[in-house]
């Protein structure tokens, strides 16, 4: 999205200024591909060809920025985790259905934003802080899950570290697996989280909301050899 893109906002959101969203984008990119060191003013104006005294409209210093970047990541990766949980399910299999359906859909939940803040964190104490407590927010919210659904305190939090350690793990591991493998070990996954397996039908509509389908995944799958 260009500056030119964004019409109809206040002269301090918009026009050859840019934006605060694009600035913010921009530092995100750089975050991403490059490293913390990489979010500096001057490069970031480069890149969005901008003066870097546009930077200023939006955000006091670079400090400001990389604090925005953390409040983004706050309210999109863990607002994912307390609106799945949250979400409404029958039973407590769907409700874990909800809950592994974050981690296979990145435009709600963002595993290399999480990984990336991660690695930060190791190397500031206050980042490590909001780390832990976003964590907290997280294990709270799939424990307040168990719990509507009935099971005693202590098994609920046993099971919500369960299941956000092993999903967290696939991130810090960067695991790299087809959908079709994840997919085919999910309804374990859900029995052995729960103690309750997924039914064909929770199954079914879990698949259609993330685009998959069994039998054209099999089909797909060459045969195997005798």
């Amino acid at each position: 999205m260009g500056v030119t893109d964004i019409q109809g906002e206040d002269a301090k959101t918009s026009g050859w200024r840019g934006s605060r969203e694009l600035w913010l984008k921009a530092a995100k990119r750089a975050f991403l591909d490059t490293g913390l060191d990489a979010v500096k003013i001057q490069p970031l104006a480069i890149s969005l060809n901008i003066s870097r005294t546009s930077f200023y409209w939006f955000f006091k210093d670079r400090n400001a920025l990389l604090d925005a970047l953390l409040e983004e990541w706050e309210a999109k990766n863990t607002g994912a985790f307390t609106d799945a949980c949250e979400a409404y399910a029958e039973t407590p299999a769907e409700a874990v259905l909800n809950l592994i359906g974050v981690f296979l859909d990145e435009k709600v939940f963002e595993p290399r934003l999480d990984l990336a803040i991660r690695g930060w964190a190791h190397q500031s104490d206050p980042v490590m802080a909001r780390v832990n407590a976003a964590d907290e927010r997280r294990l709270a919210a799939i424990r307040a899950l168990f719990e509507r659904f009935g099971y005693p305190a202590d098994e609920a939090d046993t099971r919500a570290r369960t299941v956000y350690l092993t999903q967290i793990g696939y991130i810090s591991m960067q695991v790299r697996e087809s959908l079709q493998t994840r997919m085919t070990r999910v309804p374990r996954y859900v029995e052995i989280f729960s103690d309750h397996a997924p039914t064909p039908s929770e199954l079914a509509r879990f698949h259609a909301r993330h685009g998959y389908s069994p039998q054209e995944s099999d089909a797909e799958e060459p045969a195997s050899k005798p």
